[in-house]
């Protein structure tokens, strides 16, 4: 089984340059109406723009009309959850809360990408 995770964006490109940043990745795929980075062997996440998705979703909420408001979490574990958030950051994203220890057992930064979505970066505080 294979994890595709797609974030609708309202610019394709300033999502792709953000997360190319953020991530330290260069996209798998990138062509006109989705963008994709391999996260692992089993997750991708994709970046498709609002307005295609418009086409599936004939007498739902228009998805630009929710532009900002975080509709979505990017939970990811990594083995530098600092330097990832802090790449976010400098590539544009908006601090909610610093690198800090969970109740839950990992230590987890966050963040919220340039359209409204939470980007959290972790690890369990046991790998340090």
């Amino acid at each position: 089984m294979v994890c595709n995770i797609i974030l609708y964006v309202r610019d394709q490109a300033r999502s792709r340059d953000f997360y190319a940043l953020a991530l330290a990745l260069a996209p798998q795929l990138d062509v006109p109406g989705m963008t994709e980075f391999g996260l692992s062997a089993a997750c991708v996440l994709g970046l498709m723009p609002e307005k295609g998705i418009k086409r599936l979703l004939p007498g739902m909420p228009d998805p630009e009309a929710a532009a900002g408001i975080p509709r979505a979490e990017v939970y990811l574990t990594v083995p530098d959850p600092a330097a990832f958030h802090a790449r976010a950051l400098a590539a544009g994203a908006t601090e909610l809360s610093p690198l800090a220890p969970r109740g839950w057992g990992h230590e987890a930064a966050y963040s919220l990408d340039p359209d409204g979505h939470v980007l959290a970066f972790a690890r369990a505080i046991a790998e340090r």
